[in-house]
């Protein structure tokens, strides 16, 4: 396995990402440290916030394949996923690859196309593979889909159901810029666009880094810490259900992952205070209240293992 520097990685591709969009060096990490992972990420923002154009940018510092799929009322399953065509020249039909066959796939507006279109990115993202007439195709490695989503503009969408939200592995929220990023942005005009921006992370090192993703030591207080926090979600005032087992799983994935981008071989508490409500709250079901403010409360009241322990072991 190649000899990589995780930090140094993760630098260079923040680095080059704030070429074209500046204000969202967490958020880079969130979906750096997904596709790190093996997840699929879920971006909610209102228009003119560059959800857009940070995963394009996003893409081309990494130079992996990219492909951008508008979602639109009208759209088929098979433009997604891809058809059968008769090729009159071999006299036989052949496969017409959709957009889904690229390392990252952008979804965008995912809720403006009906639930049969939506249905479409399921097999892919569970399974890594999509079905063309009856053949099971594997997807291109690494693989993720970022999809977007405008949470006000209701009228002509179609909410995604909650089987198909528990395939994204994070929900990022993204709010209005601080004053002084707002000014930067309105100064350089040149923010936006992505031809500047060059390749500074390769396959391999994607690749190395998943495989090290496993090396990474979590230490059983941590982990009966995130089970404590799953469970505390099922009986937490105001919830009508709670995350599933498979939230614990997710979670426990992605503090490896962002523990290894921050340059360490263990996991601390504070990567599962950071991560846990970009996991937890499109997975819990409330009574009108706010998921997120539910989930900061809930890390408030579960105890927080000691770092003298996590330390020591690891």
């Amino acid at each position: 396995m190649r000899t990589v520097d995780s930090k140094q990685i993760m630098d260079r591709l923040m680095g080059e990402v704030s070429k074209s969009v500046i204000g969202y060096e967490q958020e880079v990490k969130l979906l750096f440290a997904c596709l790190v992972a093996g997840g699929h990420a879920l971006i909610e923002g209102y228009p003119g916030l560059a959800k857009t154009t940070l995963v394009k940018a996003f893409a081309k510092a990494l130079g992996l394949s990219f492909s951008r799929i508008q979602f639109t009322p009208d759209l088929l399953p098979s433009d997604i996923t891809g058809s059968l065509i008769f090729n009159p020249k071999i006299g036989d039909f052949e496969v017409r690859f959709g957009p889904i066959f690229a390392n990252i796939v952008l979804a965008d507006e995912v809720n403006r196309a009906p639930p049969k279109v939506q249905s479409a990115l399921l097999e892919a993202m569970q399974e890594n593979q999509v079905t063309i007439g009856g053949e099971t195709i594997k997807l291109p490695q690494p693989f993720i889909v970022v999809a977007t989503q405008n949470p006000i503009e209701l009228e002509g969408t179609y909410p995604l159901p909650e089987a198909q939200l528990d395939r994204f592995m994070i929900r990022i929220k993204l709010g209005y810029p601080s004053e002084d990023i707002e000014f930067k942005i309105t100064e350089n005009i040149d923010l936006g666009s992505i031809s500047s921006i060059n390749t500074v992370v390769s396959k391999e090192d994607i690749e190395s880094l998943q495989a090290l993703v496993r090396s990474i030591y979590v230490d059983d207080s941590i982990i009966r810490y995130i089970v404590n926090l799953i469970r505390a979600t099922r009986n937490a005032r105001d919830v009508k259900l709670g995350a599933s087992p498979r939230a614990a799983q997710i979670l426990s994935k992605l503090v490896r992952a962002w523990a290894l981008l921050d340059g360490r071989d263990y996991v601390i508490p504070d990567d599962v205070k950071l991560l846990a409500p970009y996991v937890l709250n499109h997975r819990i079901i409330t009574l009108g209240a706010d998921s997120t403010i539910i989930i900061r409360q809930l890390l408030q009241q579960v105890p927080t293992p000691l770092m003298e322990r996590v330390l020591r072991k690891s």
